[in-house]
């Protein structure tokens, strides 16, 4: 797939290379030449100087013919307009904008443009490892009501299927990670000491669902 950057800061160009050493063919654009340095000389795809919302450097970039394109510049401005444009004139179909503004990123996500708010991401991380787990989702729908958080359980859980911690919870476990691996449960997987359990559930689930953590099952 031909994938598209705009910015060629840290993230761009680490972007670029990770894509490109996958086997997809990658344009980087930025209005600064000297930016391209980063790339260095190990880099074979195209550098392409301009603004990331004008058209004719995006045609030179091989926008029409990309699968994907992603914006993370500097500019939160320039992000979202160079998003639109790709997916809205140019069509393509995975588009993405780093956003430093969390309140803009879940506007612009309510218009269908997926964003990553860098500021807003590692504040929710370093919360989340200073409060109790569950306190701050790891991942929340564009609509704000679906999360998927990391929850805490009683010793009282351990030997109990997840099919039963579901039944008394009323979330759904994604997934769990076990001695350092991740892993999809079945429904008769018994939990164990030790496990990191995700979970998904409702924006208005979160203080039952934690208080059951803590309780425990209930009897039967």
């Amino acid at each position: 797939m031909h994938i598209v950057i705009l910015g060629c800061g840290r993230v761009g160009a680490t972007l670029a290379h990770e894509l490109e050493e996958r086997g997809h063919s990658v344009a980087v654009i930025d209005k600064d030449p000297t930016a391209f340095r980063r790339l260095g000389s190990q880099f074979a795809g195209r550098r392409v100087t301009g603004l990331g919302f004008d058209r004719d450097t995006l045609v030179e970039a091989g926008l029409p013919e990309a699968g994907a394109f992603a914006a993370v510049s500097s500019g939160d401005n320039s992000n979202i307009i160079a998003a639109r444009v790709a997916r809205e004139v140019f069509g393509v179909r995975h588009v993405t904008a780093r956003i430093y503004d969390s309140r803009r990123a879940e506007v612009y996500e309510r218009f269908g443009i997926p964003t990553v708010a860098s500021v807003r991401w590692t504040a929710d991380q370093m919360v989340r490892r200073l409060l109790p787990s569950g306190a701050e989702p790891l991942w929340r729908d564009p609509t704000g009501e679906v999360l998927l958080s990391e929850v805490t359980l009683a010793p009282s859980w351990m030997g109990h299927r997840v099919s039963r911690f579901q039944e008394v919870t009323g979330v759904r476990v994604a997934f769990l990670t076990r001695l350092g691996e991740a892993t999809l449960p079945t429904a008769g997987m018994v939990l164990q000491e030790g496990d990191l359990v995700q979970v998904l559930m409702y924006r208005d689930q979160v203080a039952e669902v934690e208080a059951a953590c803590v309780r425990g099952p209930e009897p039967r």
